[in-house]
């Protein structure tokens, strides 16, 4: 599921040959992804959403900074998906689309990472060009450009300290920047007061 503005770009750059896109259509959520369990997210849970938004104009340099290669395609030797809900104090924050994507001047990408989203449900793809590499939520925080700790009021730029995450449900005692991203795990980044129940699995469309 290459994403359409980056295949439109790649296309007319003569780079779009040979690809393998993900098998199932881009999908559309409302402002916050819905797990799959009872716990809802209001309309007014995007906390901060200027804050959290994704600034495009530095988006190579992030993908950089994570540690990844920026690709002319997505990769076809490893191909899966995690999901992330982030939560501050139980209401749900928005996982932007296009994390993981470079721009050129014009606005329009001209590359992607093996480690990206295409839309605003938190589903997090993995399309990578070797196979049997690790990625991890720090490398997702890096491309999003969060949690970096340049300020220290607090998120979304505060930095790490004060977050839980729990993996299907579980909580975890390892960094945050360390989990590691497997095959439909549901990953959620909380601060401040726990959602209840805290979501444990997602409802993946068909081909993810």
């Amino acid at each position: 599921m290459l994403n359409k503005r980056l295949a439109v770009a790649l296309t007319m750059s003569g780079l779009l040959a040979g690809v393998t896109a993900c098998g199932a259509p881009a999908q559309t959520a409302p402002a916050s992804a819905t797990p799959s369990t009872s716990a809802t997210h209001s309309a007014s849970a995007t906390t901060a959403a200027a804050d959290w938004g994704l600034d495009p104009a530095a988006g190579a340099q992030r993908i950089k900074a994570a540690g990844l290669d920026i690709l002319t395609a997505e990769g076809t030797a490893e191909h899966y998906h995690a999901h992330l809900d982030v939560l501050v104090d139980g209401k749900a924050v928005t996982v932007p689309a296009e994390i993981g994507f470079s721009f050129g001047a014009d606005g329009q990408p001209n590359g992607i990472s093996a480690l990206h989203t295409h839309d605003t449900t938190g589903v997090i793809h993995i399309e990578a060009p070797t196979a049997g590499l690790k990625y991890t939520l720090g490398q997702v925080l890096s491309e999003w450009g969060v949690l970096d700790g340049k300020d220290a009021t607090g998120a979304p730029h505060g930095g790490t300290g004060g977050w839980t995450v729990y993996l299907n449900g579980v909580k975890q005692s390892a960094p945050v920047s360390d989990v590691v991203l497997k095959a439909h795990d549901e990953v959620v980044l909380s601060f401040g007061s726990a959602p209840s129940p805290v979501p444990s699995s997602y409802n993946f469309p068909a081909g993810l």
